[in-house]
């Protein structure tokens, strides 16, 4: 069992071809639990094939994969949801017909006998909620469609950590979402690794970056420029770091930052 700080992912030498395009270069990325590490880079650095890669999407050609100290094969979605791995991506796949504990349960419906078991599954939604001191849902039957942005987030993310999850990757949390909605959903990432989740965190945005992350691993065209403690780097660094793969000392040889381009 992962004690806080304890490596629950660990990806190491990680390889990701499409044909001829080699999109992820021996990519090291480590999620620890109650840590969120932020994932940055620019379009095309390689984070979405990373994300998909740990979801079970994309096969990955080379590298190894531990989980929580064993090595695992992840072949799709499925394993990695019961490893305890789960992703909550930009478009929420959340449905606006349903209410809150239906979108919650979608899929994985609890049943007493040959009915749903509706008490059970508000009771489950209301205490994950709760947990997450989550305040701004006023019901959990409240249908999605009449659901702010932050509140669909929030929802999204509560889904992820309703099933005993250990790692929840948030791709973009806080896009779109006013001054208000984003501060809601930055506490509510901060209260994911509090309760003991490793969180990984990609996001454009450095302001959420050096707020609510731990550690950032910067991508640069493929490769991991450089893993830093947030509280060590300026917003300066993490920039030069994505968009050039070095900042002064930090970052790739020079050698390797220009054989990338």
């Amino acid at each position: 069992m992962a004690e806080n700080g304890d490596p629950v992912l660990a990806l190491t030498g990680l390889n990701k071809s499409f044909g001829p395009v080699h999109v992820l270069h021996d990519v090291d990325f480590t999620l620890r639990q109650g840590e969120v590490m932020a994932l940055v880079g620019d379009n095309g650095a390689g984070k979405s094939t990373l994300i998909k890669c740990i979801a079970g999407i994309h096969p990955t050609d080379s590298g190894t994969i531990e989980f929580e100290g064993r090595p695992v094969q992840i072949g799709g979605p499925r394993d990695a949801a019961e490893l305890g791995i789960e992703v909550v991506y930009q478009d929420l796949a959340l449905a606006d017909n349903l209410d809150i504990v239906q979108n919650m349960f979608l899929g994985r419906e609890r049943r007493n006998g040959l009915v749903l078991d509706e008490d059970s599954m508000e009771e489950a939604a209301r205490q994950t909620l709760a947990r997450l001191s989550v305040r701004t849902v006023k019901s959990v039957r409240q249908q999605v469609a009449s659901l702010s942005g932050g509140q669909r987030q929030t929802v999204a993310i509560a889904k992820a950590a309703l099933w005993e999850s250990k790692v929840v990757i948030l791709d973009e949390p806080t896009a779109a979402l006013g001054v208000q909605q984003t501060r809601q959903v930055l506490d509510l990432v901060r209260r994911l690794a509090d309760t003991g989740h490793a969180v990984g965190l990609i996001s454009h945005n450095m302001n959420d970056v050096f707020e609510v992350a731990d550690r950032i691993t910067a991508l640069y065209l493929g490769r991991v420029a450089a893993v830093v403690r947030r509280a060590e780097v300026t917003h300066g660094q993490v920039v030069e770091l994505i968009t050039a793969g070095r900042s002064g000392d930090l970052g790739l040889a020079p050698t390797t930052a220009a054989e990338s381009i």
